[in-house]
C-alpha cells in the first residue's frame, strides 16, 4: 500500500462530477488497484475513490505541477488529483489479509443462512461459506436453480459500504471462467435492515437485496406456537 499525505485538488468525472478544492489529504493506493482520498474527518469513509481495477498515471501539467490521472478499467470514470505539495510518501507491504473474523449476530446470521439459503431466493443452494478471494472471503457462495453462481454478502445493518464491498467481490469473481460458465455471477446483499441509499446503489449495480428475519431463522417466530 502506498500512503501519500499531500496538499491536493481532486476532480471526479463519471456518472456525476465532484470537486474537492485544494487542501491537505491522505491518498491511498492499495495493492488491489483501488485509490482512496481521505481527509482528517468523516470517520472511515473516503471523500472520493476509484474501485479496482484501475490505472494510476503520474504526470506533470503545463504549469509543472504533479497530477495523478486515475482511470477505471471497466468504465470511463476518471479521478484527477492535482498535487501542490507532498508532505509524506511511503509504501508498505501489508501481506495477505486473513479476512474479517465475524462474531455475534452477523456470524450467526451467516451460519443460519448457510443452512437455509433458499430463504434468500427460491432454488438457491449453498456451495461454500467464506469463499476465498484475493481481497477477502465472500460470506456465502451459492448457486441458483439454473446453475448460475450467486455471491451473498451478509450484514446486520445494510449500508452503502456493504454494497461497495460486494461490488468489489463481484468484479473479481466475474473474471473467473469456472464461476461464469452458466452466466455472470450475481450478487445478493442480505441484512436485517437495509438503508434506502444502499437499496438504490444495489439496484443500480444489479444486486438483489434480501431483508433477513433473524428470529424467524432461529425458529423463535413460529406462528404455530403462538397463543394469539
Amino acid at each position: 500500500m502506498r500512503l501519500v499525505v499531500a496538499r491536493c485538488q481532486v476532480d471526479y468525472a463519471g456518472r456525476l462530477t465532484a470537486h474537492l478544492p485544494m487542501a491537505t489529504r491522505v491518498l491511498m493506493v492499495k495493492a488491489d488497484g483501488s485509490v482512496l482520498v481521505h481527509s482528517d474527518g468523516g470517520s472511515y469513509k473516503p471523500l472520493n475513490w476509484m474501485s479496482p481495477p484501475c490505472t494510476v498515471r503520474e504526470g506533470v501539467t503545463d504549469e509543472g505541477a504533479v497530477e495523478w490521472t486515475v482511470t477505471g478499467a471497466k468504465s470511463d470514470d476518471t479521478l484527477r488529483i492535482l498535487i501542490d505539495e507532498v508532505l509524506h510518501d511511503s509504501s508498505h507491504d501489508l501481506g495477505v489479509d486473513p479476512g474479517l473474523q465475524k462474531d455475534g449476530v452477523e456470524k450467526h446470521l451467516q451460519e443460519l443462512l448457510a443452512e437455509h439459503p433458499a430463504t434468500l431466493a427460491d432454488g438457491l443452494t449453498l456451495v461454500r461459506r467464506e469463499f476465498p478471494t484475493a481481497i477477502g472471503p465472500v460470506d456465502l457462495m451459492c448457486r441458483d436453480a439454473t446453475g448460475v453462481s450467486v455471491a451473498v454478502e451478509i450484514k446486520r445493518r445494510g449500508e452503502i459500504d456493504g454494497v461497495e464491498q460486494l461490488t468489489r467481490y463481484l468484479d473479481l469473481l466475474n473474471r473467473d471462467p469456472a464461476l461464469t460458465r452458466r452466466g455472470a455471477v450475481r450478487g445478493i446483499f442480505a441484512a436485517q435492515e437495509i438503508k434506502p441509499q444502499a437499496r438504490v446503489l444495489a439496484s443500480d449495480r444489479g444486486i438483489a437485496c434480501a431483508v433477513v428475519d433473524y428470529d424467524a431463522l432461529r425458529g423463535l417466530d413460529d406462528p404455530s406456537t403462538r397463543l394469539f
